[in-house]
């Protein structure tokens, strides 16, 4: 399934799940029950979400992130061989994490916000899991079991914000400085996840393309070392890193600007697409 989280054009935030260029509204029977789709997912109730609902055309409505409220956000840094190599640092031992908050991520369709306080406003192509089965010290060789779904992440990142100190938090959460989407994608919709492929556009051009095998640390070695630190809830959103490509270390260098549009596509899942405007 498709899962989608929205507000309908009468204004009403809803959730359900997409069938071809349709949304079936199923928060619109179910919200009494599961208020949102955290609320799904927690009650371990996917199911019965499939068929369920009016349809509404995807166009009639606007998208928002596939889980709006998620208790976590945690974004792993310096995670694809490629991007490690064109930083120039060495291969991490351990998965280098950071949170964000849901305010500095808009869903599909939203224009990024290029702040007042910077213009180095990159770009970073992203796969997101989103936790589905809670749990505290995960097993690497169980951690797809805790996995309800796949989404694509634009990351956006103020690069001189976040190298003012070796902390990266202001660098990432800059408000509706990245974006989420369009829907979260169950584990049957890709197959096997490491041979999927992350695409991201800049006004049509590719700047950065990788599967993800070429990932540093794998996601069950980030769940098992993230639930090690604190249990995993289901709605959680765990960004895996960026491949090589980014704006910062192009020549010359590529940084969004007001009319540019980003696109970030995941072959099973779909493509993030979101305009830029200025603050």
């Amino acid at each position: 399934m498709r899962l989608v989280s929205f507000i309908s054009s009468s204004g009403q935030p809803s959730y359900g799940t997409v069938e071809g260029s349709d949304i079936l509204d199923a928060g619109a029977v179910l919200r009494d029950r599961y208020p949102d789709l955290r609320a799904v997912l927690t009650a371990d109730a996917l199911a019965e979400l499939a068929g369920v609902g009016e349809k509404t055309p995807l166009s009639d409505v606007t998208l928002l992130s596939p889980i709006p409220s998620p208790e976590k956000i945690i974004c792993v840094g310096l995670n694809y061989m490629s991007h490690i190599e064109e930083t120039g640092r060495p291969k991490p031992q351990h998965p280098s994490l950071f949170t964000r908050y849901p305010s500095s991520l808009v869903g599909h369709g939203t224009p990024l916000v290029r702040p007042k306080a910077s213009h180095d406003f990159d770009y970073e192509g992203e796969l997101a899991l989103i936790i589905g089965k809670p749990g505290r010290h995960i097993a690497a060789e169980d951690a797809f079991d805790h996995i309800a779904g796949y989404t694509c992440v634009n990351e956006g990142s103020i690069r001189d914000y976040q190298i003012h100190t070796t902390q990266f938090w202001p660098g990432k959460s800059f408000e509706a400085s990245g974006s989420i989407g369009p829907w979260m994608s169950t584990p049957d919709e890709l197959g096997e996840i490491t041979q999927q492929v992350l695409t991201t556009r800049i006004d049509g051009e590719i700047v950065q393309q990788a599967r993800f095998d070429d990932l540093a640390i794998s996601i069950p070695e980030i769940i098992a070392y993230a639930s090690t630190v604190l249990t995993l809830q289901p709605g959680d959103v765990i960004a895996t890193g960026t491949p090589g490509g980014v704006g910062k270390f192009r020549k010359p260098q590529l940084y969004l600007k007001p009319g540019m549009v980003a696109e970030v596509e995941i072959t099973g899942i779909g493509t993030l697409s979101n305009g830029v405007v200025d603050e």
